[in-house]
């Protein structure tokens, strides 16, 4: 630990986290749902978009131009912070521990994939649980599926995008088959149901 990072102040976790997953035509997504985030969120969001392993990402800065959210690609040792978004970098899978601090671990790729849908889901399925929001944006493959389901068995919600709105259906669909999720959405109707998870989560 380094003298800057000791002195920084910890961070409170956040109680309730919204992961947006997606790969082909998911960038579409990703925008259209956190410009609709309000800045007061009370809810951290976690992005992850397979990305090409040999380019540096600029996905955190694109996003960071439409939403009223600070945007960030994650590190490991990152708390997750209400009204923070925090975007996995490429060639690494990011996971969020049970203090709700991200890792980011350089594993095998999961379907091919690093980063994985599936890892993020899975490990919010164990540490958040009931908390956590999924949302299952437009992508080819089938990754997201097997953590939908993990995260609906432990208590969470599950939002996939619908074929109309998708540029791609693979992952939504792939998602929607197993059973797991609760809404099947168009792309405008996403960030609402969002936040109707979040404000009861908080009554």
């Amino acid at each position: 630990m380094t003298a800057s990072t000791a002195e920084r102040p910890l961070a409170r976790p956040a109680e309730h986290v919204v992961a947006l997953v997606g790969s082909a035509g998911g960038l579409r997504g990703f925008v259209g749902v956190l410009e609709e985030l309000p800045r007061d969120l009370e809810a951290a969001v976690v992005v992850v978009m397979h990305l090409q392993a040999a380019r540096p990402s600029m996905l955190a800065t694109i996003l960071g131009r439409s939403s009223a959210l600070p945007v960030k690609q994650a590190a490991s040792g990152d708390v997750l912070e209400a009204g923070h978004v925090y975007v996995a970098p490429p060639d690494v899978h990011l996971l969020v521990a049970a203090d709700g601090s991200l890792r980011l671990e350089a594993t095998p790729p999961i379907h091919f994939l690093r980063p994985s849908a599936d890892v993020l889901l899975e490990s919010l399925a164990e540490n958040y649980a009931a908390g956590c929001i999924a949302v299952i944006l437009s992508g080819t493959g089938t990754d997201g599926a097997v953590g939908a389901a993990a995260l609906k068995a432990s208590g969470g919600t599950v939002l996939a995008q619908d074929e109309a709105s998708a540029e791609y259906f693979g992952m939504p669909g792939a998602a929607i088959a197993t059973g797991a999720v609760d809404r099947v959405l168009g792309l405008d109707g996403i960030a609402a149901a969002v936040l109707e998870f979040v404000r009861p989560c908080l009554s």
